[in-house]
């Protein structure tokens, strides 16, 4: 029975689509029927040039392209405004539907998300559905993304405690673009101590592999 994970960041360029690669190509490389799934993504004019297309390149998987996201929009923006732009709005009856479909062929199904856990997916005078809304529809834990400088105590707690109101439940975080300057050993320390929940990776820049056990990353899919 395939298992899934969503994968959400604390904000902007905190490196979510990086470490996401990471994860898929750790599971790929364990012979683990690893596939990906987003969604709804903006700013791109096709698959092989968006986050989904940097995933399967660095992840090495070989999911067919129009199975790995549900919505692709041309302009930049939160998919929200993309989708009124450009028509075509954001349903869950689709987006579910497409990611049940992943999850027949692969074992471990990585959800990334778009943006941040606050990010409006579609709003219109039908329907309005956050990025919250999809993870709820799809019934999925998460793991937190964060930056590992300076804020990164604010942005994990803040996002894991809105996380954890709405009901989510927040598996663990990864700190990105780590040196493991003493700033940044404290902010691990500071967040583990603030949550209660580990951080369980550490990534550095230009990191080709995600330092944690593959047992222990299968873990954190359900």
């Amino acid at each position: 029975m395939s298992r899934g994970l969503f994968i959400t960041g604390t904000g902007t360029d905190v490196g979510k689509t990086y470490v996401t690669a990471l994860i898929v190509k750790k599971l790929h490389q364990a012979g683990l029927r690893a596939g990906y799934y987003k969604a709804a993504l903006s700013g791109a004019g096709c698959i092989a040039d968006s986050d989904a297309g940097y995933v399967k390149q660095i992840s090495g998987i070989s999911q067919p392209e129009k199975s790995m996201v549900s919505y692709l929009y041309r302009d930049a923006v939160s998919p929200h405004l993309a989708a009124r732009r450009e028509g075509n709005p954001v349903m869950l009856s689709k987006v579910k539907k497409d990611y049940e479909k992943v999850c027949e062929r692969y074992d471990y199904v990585t959800v990334e998300g778009s943006g941040g856990i606050v990010c409006p997916i579609r709003w219109d005078d039908r329907e309005q559905i956050l990025l919250e809304d999809v993870v709820k529809e799809l019934k999925l834990a998460a793991l937190l993304v964060a930056d590992a400088g300076l804020g990164a105590i604010h942005a994990a707690v803040t996002t894991a405690e809105y996380m954890w109101n709405r009901g989510f439940t927040v598996k663990g975080i990864v700190l990105n673009h780590y040196t493991g300057d003493g700033m940044q050993r404290d902010n691990l320390q500071m967040i583990e101590a603030l949550l209660g929940i580990p951080v369980i990776a550490c990534v550095g820049n230009a990191a080709e592999e995600l330092l944690i056990d593959v047992e222990e990353l299968e873990g954190l899919y359900g």
